[in-house]
């Protein structure tokens, strides 16, 4: 009996901790359940959980917090004035006496498609005898016979954004100018528009790369992309001035060293993928962002005192955000924030100098040892962002259209993907239309062309 006895609390005990870990079980069973739920359905809407049972009115609320009344500003140019008179009578069977004119603005896309004929003059040159033809500003070609009945610039230019930037595919692209237009159009055609695209552009391509070459900062990132059904992966390199994107088959230190150079010498900001390692004359910053997703996964996933390494990496985060935002508001020193910053790497010192017997837990840490220079970098260089942000914005719309049409069926296609994509990015930095550029660059001749592309987008010529 006394055994029986001495063995009660204990055996109590164990049955409180054998009910606690089943339970712990159970919830993460059901976190795993949903998560390889969500991984099946990838392309569906973001959900936000079950829907409140008391949700808020939408829209604005009523009173001093509406905000801004914002309404559409008349067209600054009239195309076309209509004049519109009474009716004969008043709806109850009234006569109607006139009292002033009132006016209704209206902005319409145009339906009606434009068939241009060129009557080309031919002429033979009486010194050398060559065949000369005359072009019009307007033509993208000097193609005649078969190659004679072509699309136009503006519309070429339409087919080559509605693929690279808006993400649609040959058959939508086919269906638009369709209905839209009553353009007839195949989608081979559609897709030799993109690639005519790509080509013209290459010289702009060009000069985007030595411009993300030249630069004092950049933002690498990759993700997967198809080619023929293969596996290849789509970078992107964003600089304050320039975009480039790039396709290759793969994922290697050999992609930036391409385009940077592996003596590059300037800040790289990243996720810290390995292969950016390798260039040791840079300056590197780790993407906090990318960090922070992993403590709060770790601290998710994590029992009992496993929890703590995650959650202590997140004070420190934390507090380095918070000296930054000092930093930029004046309320903090160049020498308190050297000290501030010392600190920060003394107490990640201490963290990561203890023993962690949490697999996931051990190699998050070793990733920071390994790291911990490149941690703080932006509280030190003002400019630095803290995260890789640019470049996971940059290739967001990437990741939408691999969803869409799953990538490019030929390399011509990833070459063509490739230079539009950087010009689509690049003119949006520097505050260029990209319609109207594509469209003059399209039917520039061919001896102006390349000039044209780079001067355009002030882009320098190639080394």
């Amino acid at each position: 009996m006394e055994g029986d006895c001495g063995h009660g609390p204990e055996l109590e005990a164990l049955r409180r901790a054998n009910a606690q870990l089943r339970s712990e079980v159970a919830e993460l069973r059901k976190l795993l359940e949903e998560a390889l739920r969500a991984s099946k359905r990838q392309a569906a809407p973001f959900s936000k959980g079950v829907p409140k049972t008391d949700p808020k009115t939408p829209g604005r609320k009523p009173g001093d917090a509406y905000g801004l009344k914002a309404h559409r500003e008349p067209p600054s140019t009239i195309d076309e004035v209509i004049p519109v008179d009474l009716p004969e009578a008043c709806p109850c069977g009234g006569t109607l006496e006139f009292i002033e004119t009132v006016r209704q603005f209206q902005t319409e896309i145009p339906r009606q498609a434009i068939h241009r004929r060129f009557d080309l003059a031919v002429g033979r040159c009486r010194r050398c005898g060559r065949r000369v033809q005359g072009r019009h500003r307007l033509q993208t070609s000097d193609a005649v016979g078969a190659a004679a009945a072509q699309v136009g610039p503006d519309a070429q230019a339409m087919i080559a954004l509605m693929k690279n930037k808006l993400g649609a595919s040959y058959g939508d692209i086919q269906a638009a100018l369709s209905d839209f237009f009553r353009i007839p159009l195949t989608r081979g055609g559609a897709a030799h528009a993109v690639l005519r695209a790509g080509r013209r552009v290459a010289a702009a391509y060009e000069g985007i790369k030595t411009l993300v070459r030249r630069s004092r900062k950049v933002y690498p990132d990759e993700t997967g992309w198809k080619v023929g059904g293969i596996l290849w992966w789509k970078w992107v390199f964003v600089t304050r001035t320039a975009t480039l994107f790039a396709i290759r088959h793969d994922r290697s230190g050999d992609v930036p060293d391409e385009f940077l150079g592996r003596n590059y010498s300037g800040t790289m900001i990243h996720d810290g993928w390995a292969p950016y390692d390798a260039f040791e004359k840079a300056r590197h910053q780790q993407c906090l962002g990318h960090l922070i997703r992993r403590a709060k996964a770790l601290q998710e996933a994590a029992t009992r005192g496993a929890v703590r390494f995650p959650r202590q990496v997140l004070q420190i985060l934390g507090h380095a955000f918070g000296l930054r935002d000092r930093r930029d508001a004046g309320a903090i020193r160049s020498h308190g924030l050297a000290v501030a910053v010392g600190r920060l790497r003394a107490r990640m010192d201490r963290l990561l100098g203890g023993r962690f017997a949490h697999e996931g837990n051990y190699k998050f840490a070793k990733h920071l040892w390994k790291h911990q220079d490149q941690l703080f970098t932006f509280l030190e260089r003002p400019g630095i962002e803290a995260t890789s942000w640019p470049a996971d914005q940059a290739i967001r719309p990437a990741v939408v259209n691999r969803k869409v049409f799953g990538g490019n069926r030929e390399p011509s296609g990833a070459v063509a993907q490739e230079r539009l994509a950087s010009v689509v990015a690049t003119a949006r930095q520097r505050g260029v239309a990209v319609f109207e550029y594509l469209s003059r660059v399209l039917r520039a001749p061919d001896h102006r062309r390349d000039l044209l592309a780079r001067r355009l987008l002030a882009l320098p010529a190639p080394p």
